[in-house]
């Protein structure tokens, strides 16, 4: 019955305990509210905040050891699996030991005729199927247990003493304050985990040859120079900026200035649906659609007369391809942030400037963009982060071959497909060529945390605030 149990979703076990043991401790709490209601006894609060305070208390214990259980559950069920293994596992190396408990792991998951053929190996994913639903069978007991018995100290504070809906109140507050300290403490996690790692880079690898090297070579462990990296990174971005920053940018104007409800409703929802489309989806376009257009156009100017045929490299794969793609992924964020901030100008500054006779087109030149100009900015410096960070499309329309040229039709690879190139597939932590990603990883951190501060002083520094 354990080894069944070992493979029940616990997911859904811990929920159903949390809400049955939730619900219960709801309607304790409101019954013992509700007799003090009926003896004569005032109290501060509401039956029902009584019940919900009762609930929160329950809940809480519970959530925090099933929470326990979900994050170290497999842990403690291996450690307890490696007790119970054959004296001759002793000698193996560990890596080996990991692997085969790795297998145990899958096969157990899986349908259990697959390893019926190995009665060791049956034996052991039987075993280790007993000892989850133990783990499993303890947290739930535990959690119950441990809500009880908060709940029934929770209860006994039921009285004219109690104001339920105070203490209701602070547990949200807790509830929000650790959901905003979770948001800062991933943040911290990444931030020093790229820091440690791109450390242990940079301590063999100079910084200076990192930052200004012009070979990059890191799958052989030759050559770290990234700059060609930051050189196809920013081109690519400059590109797509170049696109979506006019189209974006004026599609806002129109949305917000001269279109009227009808066309809005319309059109304003068929920008925002490039905003939902899979990266994959555009690579495919990029590959399929824009890059033999763009390897035409090249081809073409090289075939002009008084023009040197290797003028344009017309690779199959360009960064003028992925550039325009991406600019055209990117459109949504410039349009709808822009549309949204020109239309929040006060309608007070518009009439001012038609009173003084002022056409629209002068209007919004003079009057409208200045005044939404720091979200505009904003929006646009969005962009260029969202830009810097796109890989999908990059990686199957523009190339991987760390150059720097000036020739947009030719193949170029970003500081991000990088990343993915060196990260995938077996990867040793102790080397230079994986570190690199963590170093290149920390730089694109760096660029954007550049960009959003810049975002952030430009507002600062040029907002307005009107009556």
């Amino acid at each position: 019955m354990l080894q069944s149990f070992g493979t029940l979703p616990f997911g859904w076990l811990a929920f159903a305990l949390i809400a049955a043991a939730s619900c219960f401790a709801f309607l304790l709490g409101r019954g013992r509210a509700e007799a003090f209601l009926t003896s004569g006894v005032q109290l501060r609060a509401r039956p029902n905040a009584h019940g919900y305070y009762l609930a929160m208390w329950s809940a809480v214990p519970a959530a925090v050891v099933l929470l326990v259980q979900g994050v170290f559950g497999v842990d403690v069920t291996l450690s307890l699996l490696r007790g119970d293994l054959p004296d001759g596992f002793l000698a193996l190396p560990d890596a080996e030991v990991e692997q085969y408990l790795d297998r145990v792991m899958a096969a157990a998951k899986s349908d259990s005729t697959r390893y019926a053929e190995d009665a060791l190996f049956s034996a052991v994913a039987d075993r280790y199927l007993e000892l989850r639903g133990w783990v499993k069978a303890g947290a739930l007991c535990l959690a119950g247990l441990g809500g009880a018995a908060v709940a029934t100290l929770a209860a006994r504070r039921i009285g004219p003493s109690l104001n339920a809906r105070t203490e209701i109140e602070s547990g949200i507050q807790a509830a929000l304050f650790l959901c905003a300290a979770i948001a800062i403490a991933t943040t911290a996690g990444i931030v020093l985990s790229l820091l440690y790692e791109s450390l242990r880079f940079f301590s063999e690898v100079g910084v200076f040859s990192f930052l200004f090297g012009l070979n990059w070579n890191a799958q052989t462990g030759a050559d770290f120079g990234a700059l060609p990296l930051f050189y196809g990174t920013l081109m690519i971005s400059f590109v797509a900026m170049c696109v979506a920053a006019p189209v974006g940018l004026f599609s806002a104007i129109y949305l917000a200035e001269y279109a009227s409800e009808r066309t809005r409703g319309a059109v304003k929802p068929a920008l925002e649906v490039l905003a939902g489309i899979p990266t994959v989806v555009f690579g495919f376009f990029a590959l399929l659609a824009v890059a033999p257009l763009v390897r035409s156009f090249a081809q073409a100017i090289n075939g002009l007369p008084f023009v040197p045929d290797t003028l344009l490299a017309a690779q199959p794969t360009s960064a003028l391809a992925a550039g325009l793609v991406m600019g055209i992924m990117i459109i949504p964020f410039v349009s709808s942030l822009s549309d949204d901030v020109i239309r929040a100008v006060p309608d007070t500054l518009r009439d001012g400037a038609y009173a003084v006779g002022a056409t629209q087109a002068e209007t919004i030149r003079g009057v409208v963009l200045p005044a939404a100009l720091p979200g505009v900015t904003a929006a646009l410096l969005l962009a260029v982060s969202r830009a810097i960070g796109e890989t999908m499309i990059v990686v199957m329309a523009a190339g991987q071959r760390a150059q720097i040229t000036a020739d947009p039709t030719s193949d170029l690879t970003t500081i991000t497909v990088q990343i993915v190139a060196l990260l995938t597939g077996d990867t040793e932590f102790d080397s230079a060529k994986t570190l690199s990603a963590f170093a290149l990883g920390l730089m694109l951190f760096l660029v954007t945390l550049g960009f959003n501060l810049i975002a952030l002083r430009v507002v600062q520094a040029y907002r307005e605030k009107y009556d």
